[in-house]
């Protein structure tokens, strides 16, 4: 069950990174700027709320 869930977690993951415009690669992303992840957790939890609770987190 863990397996699966980090599996949809990295999904989510790259396809949030992708709408914020950041590359991101298998592995190691150790290059990208605090800034962009943080666009990429931000917007991880934007989404995860509106799932949980059906409203638009503003």
């Amino acid at each position: 069950m863990a397996s699966n869930s980090k599996t949809k977690f990295d999904k989510l993951k790259y396809e949030v990174a992708s709408e914020v415009g950041v590359n991101l690669k298998q592995g190691y992303n150790g290059d990208i700027t605090a800034r962009d992840a943080g666009r990429i957790g931000g917007n991880i939890v934007k989404k995860v709320f509106q799932a949980y609770t059906g409203k638009n987190y503003q």
